[in-house]
C-alpha cells in the first residue's frame, strides 16, 4: 500500500506543480480564462472579472504550493484537504463546461497542452480519486526532510512562485505556447492544409405534413417534402480542422487590409485590445520605441477593438504618430500579454515580441528607408489633419441616407456626426486646417518626405488643394517640392491644373475635369492636347488622358479637348 500511495502522491504532486507553473508562466492568459468562466453565458458572475487576475495568481500560486507541499510531506492533513477543495472545485467547473459545452478548454495546462472540456473533466476526476486515496491512507505519507528543512522549501517555493509570477507580469511569458509565438508566421498558421478533415453538421427540418409536425434530418440540401416549412436547427456531428491562427483580421472602415500587411516587410505593430483598460503609462516607452523604428524606416500601425471614434480620440490625446486598425479582441489578447504591446513582423513572421516595459529593447536595423530626420511630433500633426481634412468628404460622396448611416458607423461616427449639414462642419475644419498649415510652412517650409515621411508628405498638400483662394500663393513651394522629390509630382500637376483652371486657362496635364449643371461632363481645356500624355508620362501619371477621362467620368465617356470658349458657354448655360 505504501508503493500505491508513494506513486499517488508522485504523481498528484508533480501534477500540480506542472499544471500550476504552465499557468504561473501565463496568469494574464489564466485570467482571461476566469473571465470567460464568469461571464454571463457561463456561471454569471461577472462582479468577479475585475478581480479574474488577481483570483489567477492566488490559484496558481497555491497550486503550486500545495504539490511542493505533498511532494515533501508539508502539512500533510491541511495540504490534502486544499488538494481536495481545489480538485473538487475544479472538477464541478470541467463537468459544467463539458456538459452545456460553455467553455471550450479549460485552461488546465494553458496554451501548452489544450483540454476540450471532457477530457479535462476525465483528468480532474483521475485526480480526484488519488486525492481522496491519499487522504484515506494518509497514515503512509512519510515526510521528507526535517521540518525546518519542509518550511523552508515550502517558504522557499512560494517567494519563487511569487518572484517569477511578477517578472512574467512585467514583462512577457518567459515560454510561449501559442500560435503567435516568435519565429511562427501568422500567414501560414491560417492555412489549411490539402485534405484536412470538414466539419459536419446535420440539419433537423421541421414541417407541418398533414397537420402534424414532422422532422426530416438531412446532411446538408433542402428536403424534397410537400409540407410546410416550420424551422430547421443545426447540430454539429464531427469537428473540422481548426488552423492554429483563426479570425485574424487587420480591417479600417470597411477594408480589409490583412493581406496587405501579412506581405509587408519591416512592419512594427502596437496592439491595444482595448483603448479603455489599456495601460495609459506604458504610452511614454512606445512612443520613444515608435520614434526610433519610424526614424529607421520600418512601418508602425496600432491595432485594437475599439472603435474609430475611441482610438482616434485616443491617438490624438496621447499623440501617437500611428494610425490604428480593427482586431478581433481575443485574437489580440492571444498575439500579445501586454496592453499596449510591440509585434515586429517581417512578412508576417513575428521576428519580436515586447511588453511595453520592454519596449527600448526593440531590436531594428538601419533600412534604406531609414530617415533620421523625421520630425515624429510633426508627422503627428499633420496626420491628424489628415484624418480631419477628409472626415465629411468621405460622407458626402453619397446623398443616400441610408448608405451615409452605413458610412458613418463604418467609421465609428456617431449619428450626430453623419447627419446635418456637413459641408458646412467640413468648411469649419478646413479654416482649421489651413491656419494650421500655414503656421507650419512659415516654420519648416513645406513639409515634404524628408521631414514627416510618405504619406504624411501630402497632408499639406491635400489642405491647400481644397482652398483654392491659397493655390496661387504656395503652388511655386509645391512645385519646388515636387521637383526636390519632396511630394509626388503627379500632385504637383494636379495643383497646377486646378490653379490654371480657375485662372480661365488651359491646363497641362488633364486632370481637372467639370459637370455644369445638366449639360455633359468634360475635361477642362488642355494645352496643346496632342502631347498631354506625353506630360503625363513625364509627371508620373500611369493612365492617357482617355483612360483617365474613362474612369472619372464612367467608360461611355469618349474625350475631346474643347475650347475655352465652349467650357464658358456650358458654365454660362448651367445658371440659366
Amino acid at each position: 500500500m505504501k508503493i500505491l500511495v508513494t506513486i499517488a502522491r508522485i504523481f498528484v504532486g508533480v501534477l500540480f506543480i506542472f499544471s500550476g507553473f504552465i499557468k504561473l508562466n501565463d496568469p494574464v492568459g489564466f485570467g482571461y480564462k476566469l473571465q470567460e468562466y464568469f461571464s454571463p453565458e457561463v456561471l454569471n458572475l461577472e462582479f468577479l472579472s475585475p478581480y479574474a487576475l488577481l483570483m489567477a495568481i492566488i490559484l496558481v500560486v497555491v497550486e503550486v504550493l500545495l504539490g511542493v507541499a505533498l511532494l515533501i510531506g508539508y502539512a500533510k492533513k491541511i495540504t490534502l484537504w486544499l488538494l481536495l477543495a481545489m480538485i473538487a472545485f475544479f472538477t464541478f467547473l470541467t463537468f459544467y463546461s463539458a456538459y452545456f459545452n460553455k467553455v471550450t478548454d479549460c485552461g488546465c495546462f494553458g496554451d501548452a497542452i489544450p483540454l476540450v472540456p471532457w477530457e479535462s473533466f476525465i483528468k480532474d476526476v483521475i485526480l480526484l480519486i488519488l486525492i481522496i486515496f491519499l487522504m484515506l491512507f494518509q497514515k503512509h505519507i512519510t515526510p521528507l526532510f526535517s521540518k525546518t528543512a519542509r518550511s523552508i522549501i515550502v517558504f522557499v517555493a512560494f517567494f519563487a512562485s511569487m518572484i517569477f509570477g511578477y517578472y512574467v507580469l512585467m514583462h512577457l511569458p518567459w515560454l510561449d505556447f501559442r500560435a503567435y509565438k516568435v519565429g511562427n508566421n501568422i500567414a501560414e498558421g491560417m492555412k489549411i492544409p490539402e485534405g484536412a478533415p470538414e466539419a459536419i453538421f446535420e440539419y433537423d427540418w421541421k414541417f407541418n405534413i398533414d397537420g402534424e409536425e414532422q422532422i426530416i434530418t438531412t446532411t446538408g440540401g433542402y428536403p424534397q417534402v410537400e409540407g410546410k416549412f416550420i424551422g430547421y436547427e443545426t447540430r454539429l456531428v464531427q469537428e473540422g480542422y481548426e488552423p492554429p491562427v483563426h479570425d485574424f483580421t487587420i480591417e479600417k472602415n470597411g477594408q480589409d487590409y490583412t493581406t496587405k500587411f501579412l506581405e509587408m516587410e519591416n512592419l512594427i505593430v502596437i496592439v491595444a485590445y482595448n483603448i479603455d483598460k489599456t495601460e495609459t503609462e506604458g504610452y511614454g516607452n512606445i512612443k520613444r520605441a515608435v520614434e526610433r523604428a519610424m526614424k529607421a524606416g520600418y512601418t508602425v500601425i496600432g491595432m485594437t477593438s475599439s472603435g474609430e471614434d475611441v482610438y482616434n480620440a485616443f491617438a490624438k490625446a496621447y499623440e501617437l504618430p500611428f494610425d490604428f486598425y480593427f482586431t478581433d479582441e481575443t485574437v489580440l489578447k492571444t498575439i500579445i500579454r501586454s496592453n499596449p504591446g510591440i509585434v515586429s513582423l517581417n512578412k508576417g513572421t513575428i521576428i519580436q515580441k515586447l511588453h511595453y516595459n520592454d519596449a527600448e529593447d526593440l531590436e531594428l536595423k538601419e533600412l534604406p528607408t531609414a530617415n533620421p530626420k523625421l520630425d515624429v511630433d510633426l508627422k503627428f500633426t499633420l496626420d491628424s489633419i489628415a484624418v480631419l481634412d477628409q472626415r465629411y468628404r468621405k460622407l458626402m460622396q453619397t446623398n443616400d441616407e441610408a448608405e451615409r448611416a452605413e458610412m458613418g458607423k463604418q467609421m465609428g461616427l456617431q449619428p450626430e456626426d453623419y447627419t446635418g449639414n456637413l459641408w458646412e462642419r467640413q468648411i469649419a475644419i478646413d479654416t482649421m486646417s489651413l491656419k494650421m498649415v500655414k503656421r507650419i510652412i512659415a516654420k519648416h517650409g513645406y513639409p515634404g518626405k524628408t521631414l514627416v515621411g510618405e504619406p504624411t508628405n501630402t497632408s499639406a498638400w491635400y489642405v491647400i488643394q481644397h482652398n483654392p483662394e491659397e493655390i496661387p500663393t504656395y503652388l511655386p513651394l509645391m512645385q519646388e517640392a515636387g521637383k526636390n522629390g519632396e511630394l509626388p509630382f503627379t500632385l504637383v500637376a494636379m495643383m497646377e491644373d486646378r490653379y490654371l483652371m480657375n485662372e480661365g486657362k488651359p491646363q497641362k496635364y488633364g486632370t481637372q475635369g467639370m459637370t455644369y449643371g445638366g449639360s455633359p461632363s468634360f475635361i477642362w481645356p488642355i494645352e496643346n492636347p496632342e502631347e498631354v500624355n506625353e506630360r503625363r508620362a513625364e509627371a508620373g501619371f500611369n493612365q492617357t488622358i482617355e483612360e483617365y477621362a474613362s474612369d472619372l467620368f464612367g467608360e461611355d465617356f469618349n474625350f475631346e479637348n474643347i475650347s475655352l470658349q465652349e467650357a464658358e458657354q456650358r458654365r454660362i448655360a448651367s445658371t440659366k
